[in-house]
């Protein structure tokens, strides 16, 4: 039977380049930026989750808060002595490894460490993140889950039955100790 003309192959993956016109905007933005505000910090993030970096941006509305590609960011700054937008930027394009940012602003260096030390906002535990302190389950009843939901708590390793259909743990199960990095199965165990 011969090929259909109809029958076409559409990629559904393409999406569009941002293209040369952002990288370039992007650039402008930070050189202002430098000639505006007064410090530059680089802003370390891990694990960043987008609603929280949303607070920060509004904490500091005043100040601007870059979350770019590294190489261009070095690109507007720097990367030598001889391509570098202001005296000393190449740096700070030194320091553009990994999940980083720029903030520029006009508040002095102590305010800005005082304010990131004292910023901590509350998660669930996820993967691969460190357990803040060791969690231990007493043996029991766990009168939080439904009946239905037993077979799956056995699945994540828990020793637990039914008894008159009341989930119960059979002996205590610790979670997981102080410091250890979390595994898939204790991360679902620490949410539920």
């Amino acid at each position: 039977m011969p090929k259909s003309k109809r029958d076409k192959k559409v990629s559904l993956t393409k999406t569009a380049k941002k293209g040369l016109q952002v990288k370039q905007s992007l650039i402008e933005e930070l050189r202002k930026c430098v000639d505006t505000y007064n410090y530059v910090f680089v802003v370390s993030v891990e694990n960043m989750r987008n609603n929280k970096l949303k607070d920060v941006r509004n904490a500091w509305k005043h100040s601007r808060l870059f979350f770019g590609k590294n190489k261009v960011m070095t690109v507007a700054l720097g990367k030598d002595p001889c391509d570098e937008y202001k005296d000393n930027l190449h740096k700070l394009s030194n320091c553009l490894k990994g999940e980083v940012g720029i903030l520029f602003t006009n508040r002095t260096e102590k305010e800005v460490k005082e304010w990131f030390d004292q910023f901590k906002e509350t998660d669930f535990a996820r993967a691969g993140n460190k357990a803040p302190y060791g969690v231990v389950l007493d043996q029991g009843p766990l009168e939080q889950f439904t009946h239905s939901m037993e077979p799956q708590l056995r699945q994540l390793g828990l020793p637990t039955t039914l008894n008159k259909g009341v989930v119960t743990l059979l002996s205590d199960y610790e979670v997981c100790k102080e410091g250890d990095v979390l595994t898939p199965e204790q991360a679902r165990i620490l949410v539920s």
